[in-house]
């Protein structure tokens, strides 16, 4: 039993019926020989639609198989960039190159055949990223103190004096006795 079948649709009666609807359009005009060639068509579009010729189709097309732009070398010869190996072109980063190509890392690798420690990051970029992600503090548990150049920014702070007078608690004010 197909899966057509088993949802309910079958490919001919629709067929039919779209034919039927076709022709009692009164902007339709049509000769009886048109009739069996629309049926057909119309036949050929259900099936293609609802997938039923699909397991045959799928053992026909044979692996497509993907040839790289460049090659693996020369995708990563720059620091400053990572050619892709969909379009021959530069980026940076990957990542969102790849998502509008419907693919993600690990597609990418196994498409092209390359290791799992491929980057998808510029070198540089990455260090950049990095190096900023330190100086603002980044990957410090709470408690930890910075690191030394930090730290010689953040005594200066700690230093000033603090305020000779106390705020007053906001909130009621005490009842008049």
């Amino acid at each position: 039993m197909t899966d057509n079948q088993d949802t309910g649709i079958n490919a001919v009666e629709l067929a039919a019926d779209l034919t039927v609807a076709w022709l009692s359009n009164p902007n339709t005009r049509a000769s009886a020989e048109d009739v069996p060639t629309f049926l057909k068509a119309m036949h050929g579009a259900v099936n293609d639609l609802t997938g039923a010729d699909a397991p045959a189709a799928a053992e026909a097309a044979p692996a497509s198989e993907f040839t790289a732009a460049v090659t693996v070398r020369k995708s990563l010869a720059s620091k400053d960039h990572i050619i892709s190996m969909i379009d021959g072109k530069p980026y940076r980063t990957l990542r969102r190159h790849l998502s509008t190509h419907g693919l993600s890392p690990e597609q990418y690798r196994e498409r092209y055949g390359l290791k799992a420690d491929y980057p998808m990051v510029a070198e540089t970029y990455s260090e950049a990223r990095r190096a900023m992600a330190k100086k603002i503090g980044l990957g410090r548990k709470p408690g930890q103190k910075a690191t030394p150049k930090a730290a010689a920014t953040a005594a200066p702070a700690a230093a000033a004096p603090a305020p000779a007078k106390a705020k007053a608690p906001r909130g009621r004010k005490p009842a008049a006795k």
